[in-house]
């Protein structure tokens, strides 16, 4: 079963993804298991009370326990499931990595249909945004008073990432539900209007040349099929580079005032 999974699935280059691979695979085999016993069970029944072995119709029913039995093996398993594998998973998931470990934080904000990211600038501390600001030329909505936004760096549709390093991604949306999807990273978010939703991974290879997309996987609009987005996951030294090159251009110091012209002889009369 995870070699047929693994074989039609995206690769894996997360230090996460092994666990939810083999979650996957773990339901996949649970269900096909009651698959194949509800068939069988079914078929059973259409043999077993098939009109011509019984003609007479029993409204008395079943008698034996079996049924209950059978239910409630069901639901145990998906207790454990719930309760022993994916509730404890989850709760590690959701546990956001130290801030002394360095992570890379970046704001994720959806919009239909395209992909902002926002980069906080060497300063470390994110611009202020306002929903009134959004414009063409200001997709973010940065807040040209905030000094903390002078520095910050934004693209549409290129996220950039640091291999082994931690990542915290900040998940928002401008207008409707969209879901931030990193296939190759096991990475799933819905974008929440007004929500602010952050999640963390750590990428494990570099794209070695490998296109790799952004997708939403949530159905957005008409034009949701062409919200797609670019995922570089680089070295530190290529994202340093990277990051540098798309740092604004420092703000237009004002003119300098002009230099007083010297004093001519004095015309008016001395003070008596």
């Amino acid at each position: 079963m995870k070699e047929y999974l693994l074989r039609h699935m995206p690769p894996d280059y997360s230090v996460h993804g092994h666990d939810i691979d083999n979650l996957i695979v773990d339901m996949h085999v649970v269900m096909a298991i009651l698959f194949v016993f509800w068939a069988l069970f079914f078929a059973y029944t259409l043999i077993r009370f098939r009109a011509k072995k019984q003609p007479q119709a029993s409204y008395t029913g079943m008698r034996s326990r079996w049924s209950l039995y059978l239910v409630a093996v069901t639901a145990l398993v998906e207790f454990v499931h719930l309760f022993g594998v994916s509730i404890p998973a989850w709760g590690k998931w959701s546990s956001p990595p130290s801030m002394e470990g360095n992570p890379l934080v970046v704001h994720v904000i959806a919009e239909q249909f395209a992909w902002n990211v926002q980069y906080p600038g060497p300063d470390n501390i994110f611009g202020r945004r306002n929903i009134n600001l959004v414009s063409p030329d200001n997709p973010l909505g940065l807040d040209p008073t905030d000094p903390h936004g002078k520095d910050d760096i934004a693209t549409i549709n290129e996220l950039h990432l640091q291999v082994n390093r931690p990542v915290i991604i900040h998940v928002f949306s401008k207008d409707v539900i969209h879901s931030f999807k990193l296939p190759v990273l096991r990475v799933e978010q819905d974008a929440v209007p007004g929500m602010d939703i952050p999640i963390h991974f750590t990428p494990t290879r570099t794209n070695n040349g490998d296109d790799w997309e952004i997708a939403c996987a949530q159905l957005c609009g008409l034009a949701h099929y062409r919200m797609r987005g670019m995922l570089m996951v680089d070295t530190k030294a290529d994202l340093d580079s990277w990051l540098e090159s798309m740092a604004p251009e420092p703000a237009a110091t004002e003119a300098p005032v002009a230099e007083a012209a010297p004093a001519e002889a004095a015309t008016t009369n001395p003070t008596s």
